[in-house]
């Protein structure tokens, strides 16, 4: 596998409108936050190969859904100076990494191992241990460490609920170094509006 080398992340935040409609989402407003994969022959390519895009509940409801649509969530449009909170709970951030379970991009490699280490500092998965296999990468055989994750039956009772022994996670250890965790950390949280 080739090091995950991106020197940055451009995937936004909220716009604060409609991608459908155009119109400017109000304080205190459900709209859906979803994340779709980019075309990069297009021209729309960016280091994560995602792109933020935000649909207004009337919107959605009308069945406005756009292209390439990888994954959302449901959230309500802060009130202006309203303290900080996470905007998508801990059932999304599971299901973010297991639709992320086929990525071979190294900046999706790096996306998934960094939402699982935030899943498992939030007591959501286990680490159980890791096996090194082989693999083909790039025309050469290469080692790879891949972790051996459980993950919580119920993420909505958060640490104190019971574990999904029927449930193994595999996850590929892309081998980040600290500042790479953290600019994916900060790019995460910024997609997700979330405090990581």
């Amino acid at each position: 596998m080739t090091q995950f080398s991106a020197s940055g992340y451009d995937v936004p935040r909220t716009s604060g409108q409609c991608a459908a409609t155009g119109r400017a989402l109000e304080p205190g407003e459900t709209y859906y936050a979803t994340l779709v994969d980019v075309d990069p022959e297009a021209g729309e390519a960016n280091a994560l190969g995602m792109a933020r895009v935000d649909i207004s509940r009337q919107a959605w409801e009308q069945g406005h859904r756009p292209e390439r649509l990888f994954s959302y969530w449901k959230t309500t449009v802060p009130e202006p100076n309203a303290k900080k909170k996470l905007f998508v709970d801990d059932g999304v951030l599971l299901n973010l990494l297991h639709r992320l379970a086929e990525a071979q991009e190294p900046e999706r490699l790096a996306f998934r191992y960094v939402l699982a280490l935030i899943l498992m500092r939030k007591r959501l998965l286990r680490y159980d241990g890791s096996e090194r296999r082989e693999a083909e990468v790039d025309g050469e055989r290469v080692e790879q460490e891949w972790w051996l994750l459980t993950p919580k039956k119920d993420p909505s009772k958060g640490p104190l609920g019971k574990w999904d022994d029927e449930q193994r996670i595999e996850l590929l250890d892309p081998r980040l170094d600290e500042p790479q965790i953290e600019q994916v950390t900060r790019q995460l949280g910024e997609i997700l509006q979330a405090e990581l």
